[in-house]
């Protein structure tokens, strides 16, 4: 259809309400049918300079001489608009969708093409290094907000034409732009399909954030506390999951990057293990095994041993626990329960406060539940050494810590009311949900269970670099999963 510049001003004033950002910009061209053009953009979002250099500028001093307007349109796209980033719209209601992202539209009067010209130039936070996945060896860059940016690290360490890039747009008010990134020879396309219809099928008006998609990517009835969807801000811990058969999803305004099938082994590799020696990857690999351990079970344990089974004590620290526990006036789980809940109290704090306050915090802290608490026989001096063990080795799996802080409440109280059997019992079902649970058809524990042990000389230990490089395991060869390679048959 051939647009009309007043038909479109007119119905976008509409849709925005006449809002004081929406810029349509109205000139006559240098032609002698005196041919009338618009630019429309968005202010703030676009880069004014950039506007006028490589659009304004050259599409009113060139001479379209006495041609029509189908003409002009074919003339500007090819030979007069300067950008190097132009793209055709399909139809007129794509037009919203570009000018919120930092596009500038381009339509000529009564011609049948509609351009959105690359022009971005909002402000956003430069490439700075990951607060949550700090590494002492390897590159110190990890994703922020804009979509492009991210998409460029990712390219820029997969120097290959097999890394594909898939566009799609979730929310049905946020029109939120996200990229699906694979690798075309590794990626299974069964795996592919099912996310791609996972996605198209998410009904959410508004996606700020990649968790708002978490739920749309797991498999159903899993029931499980853990999340089959990775999270990472890192470029190259993304790179190398995607080898693999992996798919991540960039999402457009968050720093971080969702990666699927997502294992539970994965949650105790980081990027340091590959670039240390193989002896310390391992140990370092297996005292975040052990602190995860530590973390779940040990509070559990000690209110389960002092009030059922006070005779696995060594009798020195059953006299020195009996002692400290005899002097407080509330029984141990209860004390273990409320300190538990204290701690993520002020952790919270922690979190939301002003920075600069947050000293005072920890020295309020320290101050209460350390000092003045067990001074005045609140709580034992036994228990917050527990409490506090727990909770630091909960911080070194830290993406594990929701399901970690959730375990350990139900353990304490599990072992506070039924002792170790109690305990057993609970472990069993936790495991057995956790043996049930999917990642788009792989499953979660794998290597574990299903065990294989060729996975293995990744999981508990890291092989030598001549070890691993010598065949990767695409994700869809695990064992028991259910998507199968279909792009090989």
């Amino acid at each position: 259809m051939n647009y009309s510049i007043n038909e479109i001003k007119l119905s976008l004033q509409s849709q925005f309400d006449n809002s004081a950002d929406l810029s349509v910009r109205v000139f006559t061209l240098k032609s002698a049918l005196k041919i009338q053009a618009a630019v429309i953009t968005m202010e703030g979002l676009v880069d004014k300079e950039q506007l006028s250099q490589s659009v304004l500028n050259p599409l009113l001093t060139f001479d379209y001489g006495a041609r029509d307007s189908a003409a002009v349109s074919v003339i500007a796209y090819s030979s007069v608009m300067a950008s190097s980033d132009v793209i055709k719209l399909s139809s007129a209601d794509e037009i919203v969708t570009y000018i919120t992202s930092g596009f500038a539209v381009l339509m000529i009067d009564g011609a049948e093409e509609l351009y959105a010209v690359g022009v971005q130039g909002y402000s956003f936070r430069g490439v700075s290094e990951p607060e949550s996945e700090v590494v002492q060896r390897g590159s110190r860059e990890g994703f922020t907000e804009p979509l492009r940016v991210n998409m460029s690290m990712i390219r820029r360490r997969m120097k290959t034409p097999d890394l594909k890039f898939e566009q799609m747009t979730v929310g049905t008010d946020s029109k939120t732009q996200l990229m699906i990134c694979y690798l075309q020879s590794q990626v299974s396309l069964d795996l592919l399909n099912k996310l791609k219809n996972r996605l198209s099928g998410c009904n959410l008006e508004t996606v700020l954030a990649s968790g708002y998609l978490s739920d749309y990517l797991e498999d159903n009835g899993s029931g499980s506390l853990f999340s089959g969807v990775g999270i990472s801000e890192r470029p190259d811990t993304v790179c190398g999951k995607l080898t693999e058969g992996r798919i991540a999803i960039i999402v457009d305004g968050t720093p971080a990057v969702m990666i699927v099938p997502h294992l539970f082994v994965e949650e105790f590799q980081s990027v340091d293990d590959y670039s240390n020696r193989t002896y310390y990857a391992a140990f370092i690999r297996l005292m975040k095994y052990l602190s995860f351990f530590v973390s779940v079970f040990l509070p559990g344990l000690y209110v389960a041993l002092a009030q059922f089974h006070p005779e696995y004590f060594p009798t020195w620290l059953l006299i020195n626990t009996s002692e400290s526990l005899a002097q407080t006036p509330f029984p141990v789980t209860a004390e273990v329960l409320a300190i538990t809940v204290v701690y993520e109290i002020m952790k919270e704090a922690g979190l939301r406060i002003p920075k600069s306050l947050g000293h005072a915090v920890s020295i309020v802290g320290a101050l209460v539940i350390g000092d003045s608490a067990v001074n005045a026989g609140i709580i034992s001096a036994s228990t917050l050494m527990v409490v506090a063990t727990a909770a630091i080795c909960g911080y070194v799996t830290s993406p594990l810590y929701p399901p970690i802080m959730m375990l350990r409440m139900l353990f304490i109280v599990v072992g506070g009311f039924t002792g170790l059997w109690g305990i057993t019992l609970a472990t069993a079902v936790v495991l057995i949900g956790m043996c049930a649970k999917t990642s788009l058809g792989v499953p979660y524990l794998s290597s574990l269970s299903p065990f294989s042990l060729r996975r293995m000389r990744d999981v508990f230990i890291r092989a030598g670099w001549r070890q691993l490089s010598k065949h990767t395991i695409r994700v869809q060869k695990f064992p028991e999963t259910e998507v199968q390679d279909a792009n090989r048959g």
